[in-house]
């Protein structure tokens, strides 16, 4: 393992961020928690270069500096880097212009494993150390095992990268990768309408009529207290509690005592709450914001989702791709509806869009042959 400095200076992260801006690449990976704040709470940074690896106290130094390097012409490697990117965001107002990422790249190689751990192993013999993977990365001072952990998680980012590249290469599926990863970076991160934040629950299709006003109501009031508390929404008012008053509005305090996972000796918004309730109950039913709905003719199109699945399911493994990165089965809906799919798009598109649209468009049929399946072209002759 190389040696790693710990940075808790201000100073001397600024001067490493120029370092960064100034390189061709670098690797990047966070250490946050969740489960106590509203939002993720960053603890440690990790930054490498081919030369150094420095661990910031994220909890010591102001990070928002760390822009100069995202906005530079340097690529910024990072593993599975889907929350990593929405940290980032929020502490730095920025996510990085050129990034690369090693999980997405290793779908495009085979690899069918998001662990940082096996693709380093395979790709370059190497054993990461991953003891500490439940670590409380807010503790101070952290141990010099933590520490060393870490480090490791990029250590050899950019030597993965550089083999996965010429990988990628060597099979002409680099312009994939990349086109992958850009649709990563440049998602859409900000924050969800709070008038829809009741579509989460998980027992909203149970909910109708008045239930459906008070469970956005609700939803909408606890995201706001929680927020403004900085603790977890379900901390302030459980999921379960929430769809018991949608379906049962409380109007005082004696009522709510009987409602299930919800304490009233410890809950400090009795008033609050009731209030939230009172103005679902009289929500406007043109005001309730409804989740989109099932298309009604899906039931008359699933034996073409289902033939351009299995066609799917065949040429994601002819070209040794999991089947879920080729395309899912809202991606093939939405293509066989004619609606906005990945699978008309880019990579997907050449590689398999225009022969399911071909199938849908019914200019093609599928035969069995043997154990594998065939397009028969059915066009007049």
């Amino acid at each position: 393992m190389a040696d790693f400095e710990w940075i808790t200076d201000q100073g001397e992260f600024d001067e490493l961020v120029d370092e960064l801006a100034g390189t061709s690449a670098y690797a990047l990976d966070t250490e946050f928690h969740r489960e106590r704040t509203y939002l993720p709470q960053l603890a440690v940074m990790q930054l490498a270069t081919r030369n150094r690896i420095a661990l910031v106290d994220a909890l010591a130094i102001d990070v928002r500096s760390l822009r100069r390097a995202f906005q530079s012409d340097a690529v910024c490697v990072m593993h599975a880097g889907s929350q990593d990117l929405e940290i980032l965001e929020l502490v730095s107002g920025a996510v990085p212009r050129h990034m690369f990422d090693t999980q997405i790249a290793a779908l495009f190689c085979g690899y069918r494993t998001s662990s940082l751990g096996k693709l380093v192993e395979g790709f370059l013999n190497v054993q990461l150390d991953k003891s500490s993977q439940l670590t409380d990365w807010t503790r101070r001072p952290l141990p010099a095992a933590d520490l060393r952990y870490a480090a490791s998680d990029v250590a050899h980012l950019l030597e993965l990268r550089d083999t996965l590249v010429r990988r990628l290469d060597d099979r002409g599926r680099l312009q994939w990768a990349e086109e992958e990863i850009e649709r990563l970076r440049s998602k859409d991160r900000s924050p969800p309408d709070p008038e829809t934040l009741w579509w989460k629950l998980r027992g909203k299709t149970k909910l109708n009529g008045r239930a459906r006003g008070v469970a956005q109501e609700l939803a909408a009031w606890r995201d706001q207290v929680a927020k403004k508390q900085n603790r977890p929404p379900r901390t302030v008012l459980s999921d379960m509690a929430l769809l018991a008053l949608a379906q049962r509005p409380a109007r005082n305090a004696e009522q709510l005592r009987s409602v299930r996972n919800l304490d009233l000796r410890r809950f400090k918004h009795t008033d609050q709450l009731l209030s939230a309730i009172e103005r679902g109950t009289q929500l406007p039913k043109d005001a309730v914001r409804l989740p989109p709905k099932r298309p009604e003719n899906l039931a008359n199109v699933d034996g073409v989702i289902a033939l351009c699945l299995a066609w799917l399911a065949q040429r994601a493994d002819e070209e040794h791709l999991d089947m879920s990165v080729l395309g899912t089965r809202d991606d093939v809906t939405s293509l066989v509806l004619e609606q906005p799919s990945r699978l008309a798009h880019g990579w997907r598109d050449v590689l398999v869009g225009s022969e399911l649209r071909s199938i849908i468009g019914g200019d093609v049929g599928l035969r069995v042959h043997g154990t594998k399946l065939e397009l028969l072209d059915r066009t007049p002759s």
